[in-house]
């Protein structure tokens, strides 16, 4: 997958330009975090969430544009434990949520990071079998009841692309009530 793809994948959650303040939970290197920074656009701020420092630091190296973007806020942080955040707009989680085995819990947390209305964008593997790398992905039917579960609505399909491992990846929005 290349830039495109991640815009792509996140293009239709939200308006082009809206600005407003994100999280990237489990940003690494930022490869999403870029896609969301062209998308927001320079009015929107992003906090960018890993517990790798190395990969942040790279994130940042990578921020080098003449292209207005989001302002980017790196975080070093375990996503899992709170954050402090508040009334977010929205929150991205592109493939790291299928790092955590107990879903529930973190998506209540994940959730009261958003105003009412507020937006969790996920992009997973469309598969309920992991392996050594993805070991606990989510079809999209999967994750359509776990959103519900955990208090999101209007969950909904957004994109999928192709991908070498476990066969395609897609994107989703579910809505903070």
């Amino acid at each position: 997958m290349d830039h495109a793809d991640h815009v792509g994948l996140l293009a239709r959650g939200f308006q082009q330009g809206e600005g407003g303040e994100w999280a990237d939970l489990g940003a690494g290197t930022g490869a999403f975090t870029l896609a969301l920074a062209d998308l927001i656009g320079p009015s929107g701020v992003i906090h960018a969430v890993d517990r790798d420092r190395v990969a942040l630091a790279e994130l940042r190296a990578g921020v080098v544009s003449s292209v207005p973007v989001a302002q980017i806020r790196t975080v070093v942080a375990d996503f899992t434990r709170p954050l402090g955040l508040r009334d977010l707009d929205g929150v991205v989680m592109a493939n790291s949520l299928h790092f955590v085995e107990d879903k529930l819990p973190l998506l209540g947390l994940v959730r009261s990071y958003l105003r009412k209305g507020g937006r969790l964008l996920l992009v997973e593997y469309d598969s309920d079998r992991g392996n050594q790398w993805v070991p606990f992905p989510m079809s999209f039917a999967t994750w359509s009841e776990l959103a519900s579960d955990a208090g999101f609505a209007e969950t909904r399909r957004l994109a999928a692309v192709p991908s070498r491992f476990l066969g395609r990846i897609y994107s989703a929005l579910s809505l903070a009530p």
